[in-house]
């Protein structure tokens, strides 16, 4: 036994990770590149070729990743007939981020607006049915506008 003393919570992890079920999570694992500018940070392949854990850096974030085991209850979106997550990112700018995956392959779920609650705001569908919202934070707004707004239709601006 080590007595070496570790972190409890290892460097790059966070209180809450995603472990996303992928049917094809190499090919998740490119996506996420070209989309979301994702670092791939570690890949272990069972003998048959299939991704057992995955792990990458999507900003300051880490998301792990699993191929679908359907034996073992390991089922991803499509197999599930859809998705009961949204993963939120939010970043600098929002617009450059979702042009980029959809250009990569991502699906529009909502189009990309001044939401009410301050945020430039837009979701998308993966092409492994993962839903992703995308947000920059653009203005501040009070609790009370916010309240305004959702009784006025929570479309637009406040």
């Amino acid at each position: 036994m080590s007595t070496n003393k570790v972190e409890p919570v290892p460097a790059g992890m966070h209180t809450v990770t995603p472990h996303l079920i992928c049917d094809g999570a190499a090919d998740a694992i490119e996506f996420y590149k070209k989309a979301f500018g994702a670092t791939e940070i570690c890949r272990m392949p069972s003998p048959e070729g299939k991704i057992m854990h995955a792990a990458i850096n999507i900003g300051d974030s880490m998301v792990m990743l699993v191929d679908q085991y359907p034996d073992w209850g390991c089922m991803g979106p499509a197999a599930l007939k859809g998705a009961s997550v949204t993963i939120h990112l939010q970043v600098v700018d929002a617009d450059a981020l979702f042009k980029q995956a959809v250009d990569a392959g991502a699906k529009v779920i909502m189009p990309i607006e001044d939401a009410f609650w301050g945020d430039r705001y837009g979701k998308v569908e993966d092409p492994f049915g993962h839903h992703w919202s995308i947000a920059t934070h653009v203005r501040d707004v009070s609790p009370e506008e916010m309240q305004e707004a959702m009784k006025a239709g929570c479309g637009g601006e406040a």
